[in-house]
């Protein structure tokens, strides 16, 4: 970076930050990558999938030892040691960081620890430690990433409080914690309290948790969350919450405007996530953001302002790591001089809850609301030879299929390892595979991936292990 100028300026070391500067590097741009963490990683690796992955292993752990004792094993209660438990999740947080800083430092990336905003379209102001800097660029990439949505009525300033970046951090296992939102984060989090010992309970505003899922793959994790949970209140909301000496008073109003309080040890809020675009500078440019907070972007993740582009969750739904580093890739290549476009048929959704809930493509749900002509094949893990093995039959793995084409469109399974079952159905989905080419795939045996199979055999009335002939 020879006289604070470089060709690539990168905001925010986010899994779609690093990933553009990373592949800009490697096309022989020099690249300027500025984040306010010590390394790379965005929220992502610091305060988000990663923390919450270690601990949702810990959690799957401590269940799976519970759930032996219906095959003859038995183990004790576990005794959780809270502080090596954070301090093992800060190490996978530090690995992964440091590694990436590593990376950023032998493709002869500029790193700069600090806070950039626009002065124009071509200039940044950099904040860091030692005072302000201008920093010249012929391109930047906006990738500030997104933090924790709080309704005002919601923002009380307690310690019992708490947002996902707060969960993570472990404070304490509260005796009563009580859930505000029944999406992927509140979940996955609510499952990790209560095998470590907290009583918890969900408040949904919505029929059902997950909402946007297709509810005949939620259902299956709404029985468990049932199971494990002391109160699932759907089509409830949270009007208020005021801090007492015993916790938090909660007054929850219920679907016929009945209104009841209820006592927690602590709270936690998790109603979505909102972009981060306050600060950047935005103002100074030509940049447009929608009704929804994100900057529009054309399909090379262009901005309004030419020089700028915007990737990951700065630039609209979905908002997933993955989907934020192939933008960033996308971008990153542009500035090269590539001809790409951002243009997936399939982006997977994994919410890594026991059991996972995975999906791409077209869903059931959405096929209903445009009006698109679909057929259904599902294949129940009852049925499945190694989920009865593992003892894990409550699953299911579903296509969504074009009726003339037979082409898959969709693919949706829940179940043990969902998310890592569902890459297969996004290649099969971006390589346009019919149920057919599924069904005619061989899979190994036993294994959970046969399901994808069986699901395809299913819609010919072919499935081996399963009788059910074609209507």
């Amino acid at each position: 970076m020879a006289n604070n100028k470089t060709q690539v300026a990168v905001l925010g070391g986010g899994p779609g930050g690093y990933g553009a500067a990373f592949r800009a590097a490697d096309l022989g741009l020099e690249v300027a990558l500025i984040d306010p963490a010590v390394n790379p990683g965005g929220v992502c690796l610091y305060r988000g999938c990663i923390p919450s992955k270690a601990l949702l292993h810990v959690s799957k752990l401590i269940s799976e030892a519970r759930e032996a004792s219906e095959w003859g094993i038995t183990f004790k209660e576990p005794e959780i040691d809270l502080e090596q438990l954070r301090s093992w999740k800060e190490s996978v947080v530090d690995k992964l960081t440091g590694g990436l800083g590593q990376i950023s430092g032998r493709r002869n990336i500029t790193y700069i620890q600090g806070r950039g905003e626009l002065v124009d379209n071509r200039n940044l102001q950099i904040s860091t430690e030692n005072g302000t800097d201008n920093l010249e660029f012929e391109h930047a990439i906006l990738a500030a990433g997104s933090q924790p949505f709080i309704l005002p009525d919601l923002a009380l300033d307690s310690e019992r409080v708490m947002d996902s970046t707060d969960a993570l951090e472990l404070p304490d296992i509260p005796e009563k914690l009580l859930v505000i939102g029944g999406g992927y984060i509140g979940l996955e989090l609510g499952q990790v309290y209560y095998t470590l010992g907290s009583e918890v309970s969900v408040v949904e505003m919505m029929p059902n948790l997950l909402p946007g899922a297709d509810q005949d793959l939620v259902r299956i994790l709404t029985k468990q969350i049932q199971s494990q949970f002391r109160d699932v209140m759907l089509e409830s909301k949270v009007v208020e919450l005021k801090e007492q000496k015993n916790g938090i008073k909660v007054t929850i109003e219920e679907k016929g405007g009945e209104q009841f309080n209820k006592i927690y040890d602590k709270v936690l809020v998790s109603i979505g996530r909102k972009p981060v675009t306050e600060g950047l500078g935005l103002e100074n440019t030509h940049i447009r953001t929608n009704e929804n907070g994100f900057i529009q972007v054309n399909l090379q993740r262009q901005t309004t302002e030419p020089s700028i582009y915007a990737v990951g969750d700065i630039a609209g739904e979905p908002m997933l790591a993955h989907k934020a580093t192939h933008e960033g890739i996308v971008a990153a290549e542009t500035i090269a001089g590539e001809k790409v476009a951002f243009e997936p048929y399939a982006i997977p959704a994994v919410v890594f809850t026991d059991p996972e809930v995975a999906w791409c493509g077209l869903t059931e749900t959405r096929a209903k609301e445009e009006d698109i002509e679909y057929e259904v094949a599902k294949f129940p893990w009852g049925a499945s030879g190694r989920a009865t093995t593992i003892g894990r039959n409550d699953g299911v793995t579903k296509l969504v299929i074009d009726p003339e084409s037979d082409r898959v469109l969709g693919v949706g399974i829940v179940g043990v390892d969902a998310g890592e079952l569902i890459a297969e159905g996004v290649l099969a989905i971006e390589m346009a595979a019919t149920a057919e080419d599924l069904a005619l795939t061989i899979h190994q045996h036993p294994t959970l991936s046969e399901t994808i199979m069986e699901a395809a055999e299913v819609y010919y009335g072919q499935a081996i292990d399963l009788y059910r002939p074609k209507k």
